[in-house]
Parts: C-alpha cells; sequence; structure tokens
C-alpha cells in the first residue's frame, strides 16, 4: 500500500459510489446506459489524472469513433478498464463477472447500464450469459472482452478463450485488437500498491469475421495482432 493507495479509498470509491448511484437514476430513466456510459469515461479519465497516469493512444485511425465492435485486447491490471472507458471514442461496455452484478448500487449500475454479467464456467449458462454480448453488438454499441480470462502479473500475454470471438462470430462484428502496455506496472497482481507513470494503448485494425473461416482462426489472428504490439 502507497499514498495512491490511500487516495483510491478516500477520493475514487466516494467518487465511484455517488457516479454509479447517479449512473443507476440515470438508467432508470434512460434505459440505453448511453448517459452512464458518459460518467464512465468521465471516471476514467479521473482516474487516470488522479494517480498520475498518463495515458499514450496509438492508432486511433483504425476504428470508428462511436463505431460498433467487438474489442478485445491484454489483460495485466486493474487499471485497464478505467484507461480503455476514458481513452477510447466508443459508446463500450465490458464483459463482468456475475458476481459484480449482485453488489449493492454498483452492480445493479452495471447491469442497467447494459454491462454483459457472465456466470463462471464452460457450461451451457455462461455460454448463454456471454452470447447476450453479441445483442448489444447489434444495438449498435462495442463491447470489450478480455480473452484471457484474468490478469497477467508478468504482462505477457496468456492464451486466449474462443468464448469472445464466439459473440463477434454471432454478431456479425468486426474484432478490434487493442494492445496494453505497461499496466501491470501501475497495479501489479496480487498488490495494493498503485504507481504513477506511462500507459501505451496500440489500436490495431480491425478484424472482419467475414474474412476468417472460423472461430478459431479469428482469435489466433486477434491474439497475433495484440501480441506483435507487446514485442
Amino acid at each position: 500500500m502507497n499514498a495512491r493507495t490511500l487516495l483510491f479509498f478516500i477520493i475514487l470509491i466516494p467518487v465511484m459510489f455517488f457516479g454509479m448511484l447517479a449512473g443507476y437514476i440515470m438508467n432508470t430513466i434512460d434505459g440505453t446506459g448511453d448517459r452512464f456510459h458518459r460518467i464512465a469515461s468521465w471516471w476514467g479519465r479521473f482516474s487516470a489524472w488522479l494517480f498520475g497516469i498518463t495515458v499514450e493512444v496509438e492508432g486511433e485511425e483504425n476504428y470508428r469513433a462511436g463505431g460498433s465492435y467487438l474489442v478485445v485486447s491484454n489483460h495485466a491490471g486493474m487499471a485497464d478498464i478505467p484507461l480503455l472507458l476514458g481513452s477510447m471514442k466508443l459508446n463500450l461496455r465490458f464483459v463482468a463477472k456475475e458476481e459484480l452484478g449482485r453488489i449493492p448500487v454498483f452492480g445493479w449500475a452495471l447491469k442497467n447500464g447494459g454491462y454483459v454479467m457472465i456466470k463462471r464456467g464452460q457450461n451451457r449458462e455462461a455460454l448463454k450469459s456471454l452470447l447476450a454480448a453479441s445483442e448489444v453488438i447489434k444495438s449498435g454499441r462495442s463491447v470489450h472482452i478480455f480473452p484471457e480470462g484474468t490478469r497477467s502479473a508478468t504482462g505477457k500475454l496468456l492464451p486466449f478463450k474462443r468464448g469472445a470471438f464466439l459473440v463477434a462470430e454471432k454478431a456479425k462484428a468486426e474484432v478490434l485488437p487493442v494492445t496494453i502496455i505497461g499496466s501491470h506496472l501501475i497495479t501489479p497482481k496480487k498488490s495494493l500498491a498503485i504507481h504513477r507513470g506511462k500507459v501505451r494503448l496500440i489500436i490495431g485494425k480491425p478484424l472482419r469475421t467475414a474474412d476468417f473461416p472460423n472461430v478459431e482462426t479469428l482469435m489466433q489472428a486477434s491474439r497475433d495482432a495484440i501480441a506483435a504490439n507487446l514485442n
């Protein structure tokens, strides 16, 4: 734990609570979750400012602002989600663990805001909840999934799971690969410390599902695109 960790508890947690509460109220009125996304996007930028994180974005020309994509990236730190929300010009929703949806206010806002709560495991119910993300993409919004399924302690890319790419196939959506560099140093795994620093987001060219014969080749091409920018 360090001084920035104290800022997390003293400042960011209260800001998140009231932001989630406001988002939940807006979601009951609006229903699309779009207003909640604007709050989440601001929260991402505020978090970066509060902790002294500089975000460098490359490849913005590779996607349409406000477009509809399945966004996939490596996952190396707790800062990944706020930095993506604050930096990408997309109406973005995340796939989150079902347990988060049960947290009062926080979970309610996520569910009403169009975030997809996924069950753990490899059973039919887990797949069904994951494929619900395709409906969000069809509605004209973008969805982000971490295909590794967990954070990497070292920043090294872990094996991908195919579920994310089933979502792209069902939605007939373009896959937008994003490489995150440096976030594992901001919030190291199994540590409460938060460090200032620079994170690079490298946005690759979108991959059309129609250009690939099956989910496995789409998954491999996405992983290759992310891995190429990690080297």
